[in-house]
């Protein structure tokens, strides 16, 4: 089945950025969140991404115009009741995201893949709130989404071949590398990779090893990383110096 209708629920950081990835490949979305400031303010981030897209000429205005048309903004979970794939993009608690697939599996057709961009929670205790577990998956993009390009499909104890291969082709049509997370395991790949890093990193510190800014130096000049462990953690709000 062709996906030309995306649902999204959460405007947050992730979900607009889910959003207008998947209207950049010609799919009209909604984005759903409860209430219209955090909406609006989904909104106003994709229209500033945008349009500094147009200024450094990686677009024209008419294009923008055009992804910005495809997503319709919203607090109705009604809204989503035709798409043909939802994305939950919501707060990391584990009984928000179980009690919105319980709505969102009551709402959609039987036929629709429901995925959460969860980062490290269990996707078949996510799957077992609904009657279709075998249709729930993790979709895990990475901040900034339009500029991240890995995501990360997990599969739950239920989770069909099928159900992964689709979520696979809609990641890789929204132009991202994708990898296959075949056992549901907390942290999944790179957040089980990385926390170790920052454990060290800490504990670097503390013992008075070396400091913050000469750990973030050796990471990055020794290792080639882009970002040194603090400089990360400062980023995703892992760390407080």
């Amino acid at each position: 089945m062709e996906l030309k209708k995306i649902g999204v629920v959460g405007a947050g950081a992730m979900g607009n950025g889910i959003a207008q990835v998947a209207a950049q490949i010609g799919c009209d979305v909604v984005m759903r969140d409860v209430e219209m400031r955090f909406v609006e303010g989904g909104m106003k981030k994709i229209e500033g991404f945008l349009g500094r897209s147009v200024e450094k000429g990686k677009m024209d205005s008419k294009e923008k115009d055009a992804i910005i048309g495809r997503i319709k903004p919203t607090t109705d979970m009604a809204d989503l009741k035709d798409a043909d794939f939802l994305i939950e993009a919501v707060f990391e608690d584990l009984d928000v995201k179980k009690k919105v697939f319980k709505e969102l599996d009551e709402l959609c057709r039987p036929d629709v893949i429901l995925a959460t961009n969860t980062s490290s929670m269990s996707i078949t205790e996510i799957g077992a709130s609904t009657k279709r577990p075998d249709k729930v998956c993790g979709m895990h993009f990475f901040n900034p989404v339009p500029l991240m390009r890995l995501v990360e499909v997990i599969r739950g104890y239920s989770t069909s071949d099928e159900t992964i291969q689709t979520t696979t082709q809609l990641a890789q049509k929204m132009g991202k590398v994708t990898v296959e997370v075949k056992k549901d395991s907390p942290g999944f790949i790179v957040n089980r990779i990385l926390m170790p890093h920052f454990l060290e990193a800490v504990k670097i510190v503390e013992e008075g090893i070396a400091s913050i800014e000469d750990v973030d130096k050796a990471v990055k000049n020794g290792l080639n990383y882009p970002m040194g462990p603090f400089e990360l953690m400062d980023l995703t709000g892992c760390y407080h110096r």
